[in-house]
Order: structure tokens, then sequence, then C-alpha cells
């Protein structure tokens, strides 16, 4: 990250999810199983042992089933947490993958929250009855912990969050996006469709900011299926010194985190040279640089000043000719009873690999499989030149609703270059020349068979932009800015505040 005023120049990005669930408690799927899955696209993860419920609603008849649930549930994760701790701690990898430990709190009244710990050294669940007495339990561990709000947007009272009750003492950062939608605000995208209920503007991260609540961001699945980093429901960025325990730890303490719906979009941000999650002292003048690096070609990039938009970057679709470009690999679709099993090879001829970001969901976060095997998706770069994936689909389980799996190739080459998609036993060629104006669609059989498309080539220039602007702003109050990313394939991403403090008399 060259821009930004030099403030990323000593840190690396990192992606991860430090809220997702396996069947340890209610859930799917062994720890293995989600521990294998998160290395296929994912730097981090913590793996989210649901277990305590203090005002769960037991006086209400119609929910006698819900409390059931929660209750075995929770007798699982008590019996689990052990073994838990144990098999985390030993998936724990400095440099090539780092794991937390953490239970979820949840509750009607405050909202649920996260339980995190640096180490597994004193982890363990904790039985509180609300957020103050949970806060002051943790102060008595020496291990770091911190408590992290998610699914913000539900209204108070309903496992929304309370904002009066709400501390950034150990709550640094929220988290805006997961399966159950988007709480930047309620005008965005990603309305929560969940059975809970919609958003509450009196819930979203812009009306926590608005109350002079400092916190950042964070995007995470809550996926139920042991597959943290699942793809489309969300996932976070860290700026970080490298990629271990203490500095991820740092880092989302220090805010220096953004929100992903998916794609791995690299957000690089500042005002008068400090990053995302810091405050700046008063000054009226504000320089603001902006760094996007995208998977798929920009839409437009937004930056906001007190929740509204000061700037509008649009990127438009254009002719010109470049050296590298992104195509997206995708499999799936058909009408289909049973999953299907796929064995898919990429090859690049007359033209280089540059690397692969894999998109891979698994299985619905909500849905119950009938297979136990949830690590069934093997990546691997078989050549200097070759990209094999072997997974399966399903049938997508609502028209808005997508099982596929994909891979983005990053190639350079000419309209020559050639890219051959062998999948199941067929082969098919398609020249990059092709894809320069839309994608190329190939059937695996007849009508309502599974079905793969090579989607547009996108341009580097057109996944990359770089900017600055100054904003002039007097204010006696602490004010802030954001910045929010939307790519033309729909996928998002939304960054931590900078503050910039008011001035006094």
């Amino acid at each position: 990250m060259t821009s930004s005023g030099g403030s990323y120049s000593n840190l690396q990005i990192y992606y991860g999810d430090i809220h997702n669930h396996c069947g340890l408690s209610y859930g799917h799927g062994s720890l293995a199983d989600a521990l294998t899955n998160a290395q296929l696209q994912l730097d981090f993860a913590s793996v989210t042992i649901h277990a305590v419920w203090p005002d769960l609603p037991t006086d209400d008849p119609r929910l006698e089933y819900l409390v059931d649930y929660h209750k075995q549930g929770f007798i699982k994760a008590q019996s689990n947490w052990d073994t838990y701790l144990k098999d985390i701690e030993a998936a724990n990898a400095d440099g090539t993958f780092v794991t937390f430990p953490s239970f979820e709190w949840h509750s009607m009244n405050y909202g649920d929250y996260c339980v995190y710990f640096q180490d597994g050294d004193e982890a363990h669940i904790i039985d509180a009855p609300d957020l103050p007495a949970l806060r002051d339990m943790l102060k008595d561990i020496s291990t770091p912990t911190m408590v992290i709000p998610h699914h913000i947007g539900y209204k108070r009272g309903y496992r929304g969050i309370n904002w009066q009750a709400f501390s950034n003492r150990m709550s640094p950062v929220a988290e805006i996006f997961s399966f159950h939608g988007l709480s930047e605000s309620t005008d965005g995208p990603y309305p929560y469709l969940h059975a809970m209920g919609p958003r509450h503007e009196q819930s979203t991260a812009q009306y926590g900011w608005a109350q002079g609540h400092v916190f950042g961001i964070i995007g995470s699945t809550d996926h139920h299926n042991a597959f943290p980093g699942s793809y489309g429901y969300g996932r976070m960025g860290v700026w970080a010194q490298d990629l271990s325990r203490k500095s991820i730890w740092d880092a989302i303490q220090q805010r220096r985190t953004y929100a992903l719906t998916g794609d791995n979009i690299v957000v690089g941000f500042s005002v008068n040279g400090h990053p995302m999650g810091d405050i700046c002292p008063a000054d009226d003048q504000r320089w603001i640089e902006v760094d996007v690096q995208a998977v798929d070609a920009i839409d437009y990039i937004e930056v906001l000043h007190n929740n509204r938009v000061i700037h509008r970057e649009s990127v438009l679709p254009d002719d010109e000719p470049d050296s590298v470009y992104n195509v997206c690999f995708e499999m799936g679709w058909a009408e289909l009873d049973e999953d299907y099993d796929w064995d898919v090879q990429l090859q690049i001829e007359d033209g280089k690999l540059l690397g692969a970001e894999p998109h891979v969901r698994g299985t619905d976060p909500r849905e119950t499989p009938a297979d136990l095997n949830f690590a069934y998706t093997q990546l691997m770069q078989t050549g200097h030149n070759c990209y094999r994936i072997q997974t399966r689909t399903r049938q997508n389980p609502s028209l808005h609703t997508s099982a596929t799996e994909s891979v983005t190739l990053r190639i350079e080459g000419t309209p020559d270059t050639r890219i051959i998609a062998t999948f199941n036993g067929q082969e098919q060629t398609v020249k990059l020349g092709e894809l320069l104006t839309g994608s190329r669609t190939f059937y695996t059989a007849g009508f309502v068979s599974p079905a793969v498309s090579l989607h547009k080539a996108n341009p580097h220039h057109q996944l990359d932009r770089r900017f600055a602007l100054s904003h002039r702003s007097l204010s006696s109050q602490r004010d802030w800015y954001t910045v929010r990313v939307r790519q033309r394939n729909n996928q998002w991403a939304w960054s931590s505040p900078i503050w910039v403090d008011g001035f006094t008399n």
C-alpha cells in the first residue's frame, strides 16, 4: 500500500472470520472440518461456541421449541469446551494461520456479544447475568479479552444492540455484516430477513457513531455449518504488523479493521496521515487519501463525513486494453435433488497465471445437511499455469440465494491468451479476448444440468483506484470519516471510521 500518507507502510493486510459456529453447541459439522475450511480462504479465525443466554424468554409458550433448542446447545457447549480449547490452541500457528478461542453470550436486553480470549490460558465460559457483570468478570482474567457485539441492527429488546450499555473499553469493534444482513444503516443493501425481524435505525452503526461512540467495524459470517469465511456471508480485513495472535489482536484493538461481504478487497484509507481506527488531533483542514485494490471491477467508492456522502469516485467501464485481467470461473446451478461433485482444472496458455482467489461457500448456514462431511473442498495450484478445484454444489436454495462455488484467476496475457477449462471430463477453451465483452456459459449435460460460467474479463485498471481529496470542517465536536466500496459484482467493503477531535475553547 503506497498511498494513504504512508500510514500503512509497516502493515500487511490479513483476512479473517471470528464469528461462526459448528456442531459443538448448536450447529453442524466438526471443529476439525471448520478449521480445515477456514484455511481455504482466511489467515485467521475463531470458531465460536454458543454458550450463555441469561434472559432466555422461558415464559413465552410460543417459544418453547426455541428455549429447548438453546438449552440443549448450551449443555453441549459446556461438555465440549475443554476439548474445543485444546484443539483451537493446537491449530494456532503464528505466521501460517491464527486462531482465537471464543464463546457467544446472548441477551434480549443488551444484544448478543461474542467473548474472545487472546489465548487459551484462562479461557472459560462465563455465565454472567448481564453485560456489566460480564465485563467485570472478564477483568479478573489475566489473558487479554474483548467482547464484540454482532447483528446489532435488531431493535433493542429483541437481541439488537443497547447503545446505553455499550462501552468501547472492551468492545473496540462491532460486527455490522453477516448472514443476518448489513447494519451500517437502514437504507443500505442487505436488509435483515431472518425471523428475528427487520433492521432498526437506532441500532445501526451510523446511529452509534452519531451518539459519540468510538468503535470500528468488522464482518463475520455467523455461519452455523462449519465454514468460517463462507463466501458472501461476511469476513473482515485487518491491517496488522504480521500474522501472529498478538499482532492481529492489537490491530483489532486499535480498530484497523473493515467489513467485507466476500471478495478480499484491499482498502487503505487515511485522514491527515492517520489510518482507519485512529483519532486525529483537531484540525479544520483534512487531507483524505483512499487506496482500493479490488477483485472485480469497481463500481464506486464513497467517502462519508458524519454519515453523509461527501465524495463519490465512480469507475466507469471502458474498452481500454490492459495486460492483466481478473476472470471468475463459477460452477453450480441445475435442478438437482442431490449434491453435485466437481473436479475442475483451469489451464492458462499463451499467458501467465499470476494468482487465484477462491470464493467457496460450503452448505447454506441455516441448512441441515444430510452429509456429515463438511470439509469437501480442495484447492491447489497444480502447475506453473494451472489451478484445480474439487468441490460440490447444490441447487440454488432460492432465486436470490446462490449456492455456486467459484474462483477468480488473475491472468497476464493478450486477447489471444487461452483459458482451458476441464470440468468433470469435459473440456472447453475460451480466449481472453472473447471475455472482454461478457461471459461464456457451458453445461455438463442437457437442460437444467449443472453449468459453468467464465465471467467477463475485468482489466486491471478497473480494479485499482487511488485518489485524494481535501475537506474542511470546523467543529467543536469530534467528527468522523468512513469509506465504502461497491464492486460491479455487488461485493462490498466498509471501513472503520477515522475520527477528528473537535476544537475546544
